[in-house]
C-alpha cells in the first residue's frame, strides 16, 4: 500500500471512474472521494477556498495522500458555452471559466501539496485540455476555455518547480483525457469520430496508465491520454 489517494470531482464522469479504478486496483490504503455535490466530510467547493482548506486538513492525517487527482472543470453552464467569436466574449463568463478551470485547481494545490509526503514518489495531477496549448491553436474560438486551461498549464509548471524543491521525487502534471462521453462534452460530440470518443471507464484507465509511467523529470508538463506530451 502506498498511502491514500484523493479524487476531487468524484461525482463527475471522469472523476467517478478514476476513483472506481483506483479502488479496484487496490494500490492505496484508501481512496477518498471529494465533490461539490457531496455533503459532510466529502464536500469540497473549488470556488470556496475555506472549503478547500478544510478538505485538505481532513485528508492530511496519516497516511498522507500520495496521489491527488483534480478531475474538475467547466465548459458550459446552461445557455453559456464556448465562445465562437470575439463578439461572444462576456466578462462574467470569462471570470467563471478562470474561477473553476484555473483558480480552483491552483488553490487545491496550495492546500493539498503541503499535506503530501516530503519524501518518496507523490503525484498531483489536474485535468487540462489540448485546446489549452497556445502553439496548437489553429482554429480560434473557445476563448474562455482555451485561456483558462492555458493558465492552468502555467500554474502546473510553476507549482511543479516549487514542489520539487520540497520533494525531489514529486510529480505535478496536467492530463488531457481526450473527448470523453460525459455531460460536459455531450453538446460537442457530433463531429468526434467514434473511435476517438471514450467512455469514462476507458478514459480513467488510460490516464492512470500515463501516470504510472511518469518520472520526476516529467513534472510540470502536460500529457495526453496516450502518453504524448502536449506542447505549451
Amino acid at each position: 500500500m502506498t498511502g491514500r489517494a484523493v479524487v476531487i470531482g468524484a461525482s463527475g464522469g471522469i472523476g467517478g471512474a478514476l476513483a472506481d479504478a483506483l479502488e479496484e486496483e487496490g494500490v492505496y490504503d484508501r481512496v477518498i472521494r471529494l465533490a461539490r455535490a457531496s455533503e459532510g466530510d466529502t464536500h469540497i467547493d473549488l470556488e470556496d477556498e475555506k472549503s478547500i482548506a478544510a478538505a485538505a486538513e481532513r485528508c492530511a492525517g496519516a497516511p498522507a495522500p500520495s496521489l491527488v487527482l483534480v478531475a474538475t472543470g467547466i465548459l458550459n453552464d446552461g445557455d453559456l458555452g464556448p465562445e465562437k467569436t470575439m463578439r461572444d466574449l462576456d466578462a462574467d463568463w470569462l471570470a467563471r471559466n478562470f474561477a473553476v478551470n484555473t483558480i480552483g485547481p491552483a488553490l487545491v494545490a496550495k492546500h493539498f501539496l503541503p499535506a503530501m509526503p516530503a519524501k518518496g514518489r507523490t503525484v498531483f495531477a489536474a485535468l487540462s485540455a489540448r485546446v489549452g496549448s497556445i502553439s496548437d491553436n489553429r482554429l480560434g474560438g473557445w476563448y474562455g476555455y482555451r485561456a483558462s486551461k492555458a493558465a492552468l498549464n502555467m500554474m502546473i509548471r510553476t507549482l511543479a518547480i516549487e514542489q520539487q524543491r520540497r520533494n525531489d521525487r514529486s510529480i505535478v502534471v496536467g492530463l488531457h483525457p481526450g473527448t470523453v462521453d460525459t455531460p460536459l462534452s455531450r453538446p460537442f460530440q457530433r463531429n468526434v469520430p467514434s473511435k476517438q470518443l471514450f467512455d469514462a471507464e476507458r478514459a480513467a484507465l488510460q490516464l492512470l496508465d500515463v501516470l504510472d509511467g511518469l518520472k520526476p523529470a516529467d513534472s510540470g508538463h502536460i500529457f495526453a491520454w496516450d502518453g504524448e506530451e502536449i506542447a505549451p
